[in-house]
């Protein structure tokens, strides 16, 4: 197996490889170039997404900062949505779905490192290139859910259809469809249900 391959199926990996250094570098430029424009500026915007992330169904985007590790490991549905500084630390395939809100300052994080010291420490090659061991496990997020500001999600988690993901909870676990769920770790609160109704809270007509 290639290290590219290695890492996409969840083994340990050398993230000093070559291709995978390539990847890495030029989705950095991308990134830098996308926080770079303007809002307004919406042709360039969307032509350098589409070269970070050629996975990403029609009408989602970003409102940047961004940083993502490769790009081409995300997958987005349609009519998906990121506020101010989303990170995507893909290592491992990210799969987030159509009509996904996430609000400001939250994290996807599939990368795992050892737990012992000795295991997760930097290493150098004869080259004097530098590297160390790490492997990854892929993270879902399901149609309809909404990530509030400051979430981290961790690898290995799937979160379920329109689910609600509290603001500043850390989801170390899956959660299933149709919950608000918060805290660190996240657990269930409750079930949403039609109560939850927008439109029952008279204060905001």
């Amino acid at each position: 197996m290639t290290e590219r391959e290695k890492m996409l199926a969840g083994k340990l990996y050398d993230i000093s490889d070559p291709e995978l250094v390539a990847l890495y570098v030029r989705a950095g430029r991308l990134c830098k170039d996308f926080n770079d424009t303007y809002l307004d500026e919406e042709e360039k915007r969307a032509l350098l997404l589409k070269k970070l992330i050629p996975n990403m169904g029609a009408g989602s985007g970003f409102r940047g900062p961004i940083q993502f590790d490769y790009g081409v490991n995300t997958y987005i549905g349609k009519n998906s949505f990121a506020n101010y500084n989303f990170t995507v630390l893909d290592c491992a395939p990210v799969y987030i779905g159509d009509d996904v809100f996430i609000g400001p300052n939250v994290t996807l994080a599939p990368p795992i490192h050892p737990l012992l010291r000795e295991e997760r420490r930097s290493r150098y090659k004869e080259d004097g290139t530098k590297y160390d061991h790490e492997y990854a496990k892929p993270i879902t997020i399901k149609d309809g859910c909404w990530l509030a500001s400051g979430v981290t999600v961790c690898g290995g988690v799937t979160i379920g259809k329109e689910s609600v993901i509290g603001a500043g909870s850390v989801v170390t676990r899956d959660i299933p469809d149709g919950v608000f769920a918060a805290g660190n770790p996240c657990r269930v609160i409750r079930k949403l249900t039609p109560q939850d109704s927008v439109h029952l809270k008279k204060e905001l007509f």
